[in-house]
């Protein structure tokens, strides 16, 4: 049985992140079309996500939200809670040999560190766009994607329009500082471990004290 793992959201200060496992047969992916899910449309990526919940023969999914980034953000970076959170997955999908999208420059590494953290022996093949080269990391991508798409509509709903939620976006960095200049704080679903996030709290504060 062939499977793959991907995540969505890893850059972002707003919203969780996302990663995804799938289990499926190859041909059929290929069939209908399943490439990386950056480089389909919105619409197309739920039908996709649709056919492939439905035939594949295992589909996890495995959400970490804001605050726990934040708190295992106090003792790991950012590629080592890639690392538990892809064993996490690939557990649960119970397969000997899984295609992931390596989140370290050094794709042997980040495979070795993924199999420290499984139960059991698993062949990882790690490499970079995975989710590029591999159909079956195409659809893990797809799934996360989706999935994190409809969780970030949930939040928006819930505190307004925040943009894409990378700290690159101007929108989102307007909705921040707007958001911590009317409630003295930041957001709900805000990773606060983030750089962005810290400067941002920094300049208000200093701002604040300045008026004194």
């Amino acid at each position: 049985m062939v499977c793959g793992v991907d995540e969505a959201g890893r850059g972002p200060v707003i919203g969780p992140l996302v990663v995804a496992g799938v289990c499926a047969d190859e041909d059929f992916l290929r069939s209908i079309g399943v490439r990386d899910s950056k480089k389909l449309s919105p619409k197309r990526r739920e039908y996709l996500a649709n056919l492939i919940k439905e035939r594949a023969d295992k589909v996890e999914i495995l959400v970490l939200e804001p605050e726990d980034i934040d708190a295992m953000r106090e003792n790991m970076t950012l590629n080592e809670i890639e690392v538990v959170l892809f064993a996490r997955v690939i557990e649960k999908l119970g397969c000997d040999k899984v295609y992931v999208d390596a989140a370290d420059v050094d794709e042997e590494r980040f495979a070795l560190q993924i199999k420290s953290h499984l139960s059991k022996d698993v062949e990882i093949v790690s490499k970079h766009k995975a989710d590029d080269i591999y159909p079956i990391v195409s659809a893990a991508s797809i799934i996360a994607k989706v999935e994190r798409d409809s969780l970030i509509a949930e939040i928006a709903e819930e505190i307004g329009d925040f943009g894409s939620g990378y700290p690159a976006d101007p929108r989102t960095v307007e909705f921040l500082e707007k958001y911590y200049s009317e409630h003295g704080e930041l957001p709900p679903h805000t990773r606060h471990s983030w750089k962005s996030a810290r400067r941002l709290v920094k300049k208000k504060q200093q701002r604040t004290l300045d008026t004194f």
